[in-house]
């Protein structure tokens, strides 16, 4: 292998995502240290090839090394890609601007939106570090079938045409496949916004209401998806992609979704808490709901999908309650280009 990818490939964060990207680089070709704050978990993955916590059937390819210490995963590599959730990435953002170099590229793999600020995942790195050369990873990814070999692809975005090409670079294999992109504004937002609607879906699957109401609340999702990223500066062309409308439906409708498996929960009567604590990882949806709702206020966008999903997730709404609600609602144009 030639060109600047002779270095290490950095992943911060060994969850299920991180440690799959890792894996995946590693079967690509790279070297690859694999990021974790938890020397235990860091132990057992050098050791055992194993990550028992987050993805305990993947054998981990020999290549990815896992290291505790961010300076020394950072230092020296040709890519940082970031795979930390939403609510704690400044916080190792902050830490990685002490260590990382300008010109080193990065991409990030997280799927939601600060609180408060409403900031995207690419203005935060660039916000508290010097990375400028910054790309996102998203699409539809769920890890247990990538770690199982299963076939799948994603997007990678940038400004800058060169990091969309080493990004491909890295992860592209048999079994993979990368697509480019350069809308950042719209892959970030459809990643951030799918959850909540994926929450919505696994609640109407556990209420079993049917295939046609679930395509029904699905597609209106994306319709309010598509009319908030478009108000946030997206292209609305990106919503018809796999980080748009594949990743949506793939959040929406698998066992292994996060987010639908909260939805199903709270369908059953089980507590928001106690369905995010039996989960045991993050589920972005849940606070994304919250920042969602606070921007469709700011942009005047109708979003009865989202919203609903917020009442069920933060104001104690029954979910059937929040269902018939949106039933009695008026149907309006199916498309605002129609």
């Amino acid at each position: 292998m030639s060109g600047p990818f002779d270095a290490p490939i950095a992943v911060l964060g060994a969850g299920n995502w991180g440690t799959v990207l890792a894996h995946l680089a590693a079967q690509s070709g790279h070297e690859v240290r694999l990021w974790s704050r938890d020397a235990a978990q860091t132990h057992e993955i050098n050791t055992t090839r194993r990550n028992s916590r987050a993805i305990a059937s993947l054998e981990i390819d020999p290549r990815v090394r896992g290291e505790s210490d961010l300076g020394a995963a950072v230092d020296g590599a040709a890519m940082v890609v970031v795979v930390i959730p939403a609510q704690a990435f400044r916080e190792v953002a902050r830490k990685l601007g002490d260590v990382l170099d300008p010109r080193q590229i990065v991409l990030h793999a997280t799927k939601g939106l600060e609180l408060r600020s409403h900031r995207r995942m690419s203005e935060v790195l660039e916000e508290e570090t010097c990375a400028r050369q910054v790309g996102v990873l998203s699409g539809p990814n769920i890890a247990a079938e990538i770690a199982e070999g299963l076939p799948a692809g994603t997007v990678v975005t940038s400004r800058f045409p060169h990091v969309v090409k080493a990004g491909k670079q890295v992860f592209t294999s048999g079994r993979f496949m990368v697509f480019g992109a350069s809308d950042v504004v719209g892959v970030e937002l459809c990643g951030a916004l799918k959850n909540v609607v994926a929450i919505a879906a696994g609640i109407a699957s556990g209420m079993h209401i049917g295939e046609n109401a679930m395509a029904l609340l699905v597609t209106r999702g994306l319709a309010e998806i598509t009319a908030l990223a478009s108000a946030m500066g997206a292209r609305p062309g990106t919503l018809a992609g796999l980080a748009g409308a594949g990743d949506l439906m793939v959040t929406c409708r698998s066992q292994h979704s996060r987010n639908h498996r909260v939805g199903e929960a709270l369908a059953k009567g089980e507590t928001l808490e106690r369905a995010v604590a039996r989960l045991g990882m993050v589920a972005e949806g849940v606070t994304t709901s919250i920042a969602a709702r606070e921007l469709a206020i700011e942009h005047g966008i109708e979003c009865p999908v989202l919203d609903s999903v917020h009442r069920i997730l933060h104001e104690g709404v029954a979910p059937t309650d929040a269902l018939e609600a949106l039933l009695r609602m008026r149907a309006g144009r199916d498309v605002a280009w129609a």
